[in-house]
């Protein structure tokens, strides 16, 4: 398979992801209580602005270099790394943040081989906007660990 289309599939993963990943973000925004409240609803808000953020650059990103974006949900529930979580039954805010961590530890793998990837392609541009995408990821990680109270590597 030529690199360029390897690149175009994973892009269109990432595209599917992210829109996955959104919906969870916002679903623990919706459904967060607890002595931290004010501060988590806050924080998922913002957390999905940047997913939705992301999101559109790599749908355009695609788009520039020849591929087509998933845009619909059941390509993005087929395709994506990350798995939707119907809110069944009560989460507490601690394990909403752990699952979210969970999915950004997914999500990074994925950018860490897209990186991979693209070096290969000689695609410095996306590797350039995965390489960006990579150092939030890594440093939202840390945070989200850092107020669990555990190390980074943690699960």
């Amino acid at each position: 398979m030529e690199k360029q289309t390897e690149v175009q599939e994973l892009l269109n993963e990432l595209v599917a992801t992210f829109g996955v990943f959104n919906i969870k973000l916002y679903q623990h925004h919706f459904y967060v209580k607890g002595p931290h409240f004010f501060k988590l609803h806050e924080e998922f808000e913002e957390l999905y602005d940047g997913v939705t953020e992301q999101f559109d650059e790599l749908a355009e990103r695609l788009i520039a270099i020849g591929g087509k974006p998933y845009a619909t949900l059941g390509e993005f529930l087929e395709h994506s790394v990350v798995k939707e979580s119907p809110y069944d039954s009560k989460e507490t805010a601690e394990e909403m943040i752990h699952s979210t961590v969970v999915d950004y530890k997914i999500i990074d793998e994925k950018l860490q081989k897209g990186i991979v990837l693209t070096g290969e392609a000689g695609d410095d541009a996306t590797q350039d906007l995965l390489i960006g995408y990579k150092a939030g990821v890594d440093k939202t990680i840390w945070m989200l660990q850092a107020f669990l109270g555990k190390d980074p590597l943690e699960d």
